[in-house]
């Protein structure tokens, strides 16, 4: 418990631990026994894991007791979290533990030091080693040296397309998404790529023309992504916006990731907007921040054009608004039928969706029915605000989709994608969206077991996967 962070170097009182901390050596069980009149002893039903409790003594080396009082202030601040975090002690630096700060700390006042415990509730009791990740190995076998069974996570970048994907451990357990095709059903395509732009080729887009609005400024490709050196000028949003031409299509999925970083009084707006072959605007998503006098992002996905405030919008700031000053975004607009669905989240550094939100609209508009004709992207800001930090578009790609048949097992994943299927928090991610409903009936979550566990990876050569896992012990 290292004081420094707490008061910057300045001479104030610190806290110090102590000897004489109790904890178990390893996590609590209880035996639930049945007792049987007239037999001798009881038989073990089963075995129940316990949470764990820590004590740790603790004392004050200060000047007198209203400092001292300052530091009860601090140790409050910093010890009382709403969610279990780790714990680490001098005595056990590879070790982990998850704990909350329970009951009272009560302790003696004397002028120069205040004595007391801290007792820490563990509703995990287990204790874990650092998170490693090492490519799946050649074997299949992966070794858990913990002393209990340890949740793993396994990233499957996949290298063919696949219409399932599945992991197997020994003979019973396995994890399965999708369906594998059997010898007389033919695997199709149910989204069709029609255009994927990541920047490289933001050249040879076009400034849209009247009748999808203006472009300000320069569109631009600064490595990373799509970027505006020049946003123009306006008194409203302006900056480039700029269209591609893609094949017709009547049912069809964009999906656009991003980021907008804006400061005080930065203000900005990125996102697509796509049209019919009568350049009807058939619908638009956008990340937005129009507040100068503080941090905060909103979303907005619209049928049609715009015909007033919050008029169309299945996703606005009604709905979808945050305190951020950094918002990594993910837009994805699907149309099957007359029904839309609009899917907006924040992407986290390992790619994780989180903050996510789906809405869905079933217009009754011709003109919101017209096939998907040109795609447009538009990076901006309001009036003479400064520019934000970072306005980026990572890539923007769009696809037709159709449905199976009976008779057809459809792909899951492409090249390029990545499966998790992560069993400590039961999740199966692509590309770091949930597609649970991928699941296949009877596939289930699991742990390794202590020591060795062949695992086996299906369809043979259709990945490159790793797995992390972070060992648990007793």
């Amino acid at each position: 418990m290292d004081p420094s962070f707490l008061f910057n170097g300045e001479k104030r009182p610190y806290l110090k631990t102590a000897r004489g901390k109790r904890r178990s050596i390893w996590a609590p069980i209880a035996r639930n026994l049945l007792q049987i009149p007239g037999l001798a002893g009881a038989y073990l039903e089963s075995t129940d894991t316990l949470v764990r409790i820590i004590e740790q003594p603790v004392f004050i080396v200060g000047e007198d007791i209203p400092s001292n009082r300052k530091l009860e202030e601090d140790l409050a601040a910093w010890l009382i979290t709403d969610q279990a975090a780790e714990l680490i002690f001098d005595d056990e630096p590879d070790r982990t533990y998850f704990a909350l700060v329970d009951g009272s700390l009560d302790w003696e006042d004397i002028v120069h030091f205040g004595r007391g415990t801290i007792t820490f509730v563990c509703p995990d009791p287990y204790k874990y080693a650092e998170e490693e990740t090492v490519p799946f190995p050649a074997d299949g076998i992966i070794t858990n040296n913990g002393s209990a069974d340890s949740p793993l996570i396994i990233n499957l970048e996949v290298t063919q397309k696949i219409t399932f994907a599945m992991v197997q451990k020994g003979v019973d357990e396995y994890m399965l998404i999708g369906e594998p095709a059997e010898v007389t059903v033919t695997p199709v395509d149910t989204r069709t790529l029609l255009l994927s732009e990541d920047g490289s080729t933001i050249d040879t887009w076009l400034p849209v023309v009247p009748g999808m609005g203006s472009s300000e400024g320069m569109i631009g490709y600064d490595g990373a992504g799509i970027t505006a050196p020049s946003y123009g000028t306006g008194s409203s949003y302006h900056g480039p916006f700029v269209y591609k031409e893609v094949p017709l299509s009547g049912d069809f999925e964009v999906e656009l990731r991003g980021q907008l970083l804006s400061g005080i009084p930065e203000t900005g707006r990125v996102g697509f907007s796509i049209f019919d072959d009568q350049l009807r605007n058939i619908a638009m998503m956008n990340a937005v921040d129009i507040i100068t006098s503080v941090h905060r992002k909103s979303a907005e996905g619209r049928v049609g054009p715009y015909v007033g405030d919050f008029v169309n919008y299945p996703i606005s700031s009604r709905n979808y608004r945050y305190e951020w000053e950094n918002f990594p975004v993910y837009l994805r607009l699907k149309r099957v039928g007359d029904t839309f669905e609009f899917y907006v989240a924040r992407v986290l550094g390992d790619g994780t969706h989180t903050n996510a939100l789906t809405q869905t609209w079933t217009t009754v508009d011709d003109a919101h029915k017209g096939s998907l004709k040109y795609v447009g992207i538009l990076i901006e800001k309001h009036g003479s605000s400064p520019s934000p930090h970072t306005n980026r578009i990572d890539y923007i790609r769009a696809y037709s989709l159709s449905e199976a048949t009976v008779d057809q097992t459809p792909y899951i994943a492409y090249p390029g994608d990545v499966i998790t299927f992560n069993h400590a928090t039961r999740d199966i991610l692509i590309n770091g969206i949930d597609r649970t409903d991928l699941k296949a009936f009877g596939a289930r979550y699991f742990y390794l077991n202590k020591g060795n566990n062949p695992l086996t990876l299906l369809p043979e050569g259709a990945f490159n996967a790793n797995v992390t896992l972070k060992e648990r012990f007793k």
